[in-house]
């Protein structure tokens, strides 16, 4: 196990090969394929609910996505208010007219991250600055929209993105909350839902 490894099992996200659980993986594959053949280059995770974590699944799949391309995929942790990731950046300087902090997790997988909380607000021109600037570097780019709803954000954050997958958890998340959720994304960038758990 490698320290980026060890690095994610920390904040408490394994890295799941098909040797470990072909489902699993083969579920992350399959999504990989789904939206490589939409061609959406730039996809937002939107949590259903406080109850789901992002990054466990974002992970899994950029590196299906590497997988399945060859290519490198970055994984945003768009939130710079709450960054889920730091722990993984932390002491890394961020760019030079950025919030981010660059980690390569394995492969051709980027984390960007935010290496400490940042101001409220400053969470969608920053992640407009990455997507602009970063579209040539990376072939897909997975975007962590967790928290932008708290901060009324959510839509603009959306808007930058190409396509957006929501994540619900399996036996947790209710019809009614997927409805409403569904309901507020632009049906043009909705596509669809992840069951995670």
């Amino acid at each position: 196990m490698g320290p980026e490894d060890r690095g994610l099992r920390g904040l408490g996200i394994e890295v799941i090969t098909d040797a470990e659980d072909p489902r699993v993986h083969g579920e992350c594959v399959r999504i990989a394929r789904r939206v490589r053949q939409l061609q959406k280059k730039v996809i937002g995770l939107v949590p259903a609910s406080a109850e789901v974590a992002v990054p466990p699944l974002a992970v899994q799949l950029g590196l299906a996505l590497v997988e399945l391309s060859g290519a490198t995929v970055a994984f945003v942790d768009a939130n710079v208010r709450w960054p889920a990731m730091s722990a993984l950046v932390e002491g890394e300087p961020a760019g030079t007219d950025s919030l981010f902090a660059t980690r390569w997790l394995r492969g051709s997988l980027a984390l960007l991250v935010p290496p400490r909380a940042g101001d409220a607000g400053a969470g969608v021109p920053q992640l407009k600055r990455l997507i602009e600037h970063g579209a040539e570097l990376f072939a897909h780019v997975l975007v962590d929209l967790t928290g932008f709803d708290r901060l009324g954000e959510h839509l603009s954050a959306v808007a930058l993105c190409e396509g957006v997958l929501i994540v619900a958890r399996a036996g947790r998340t209710r019809e009614p909350e997927l409805r409403r959720l569904a309901g507020e994304l632009p049906s043009e960038r909705n596509l669809g839902v992840v069951l995670i758990g």
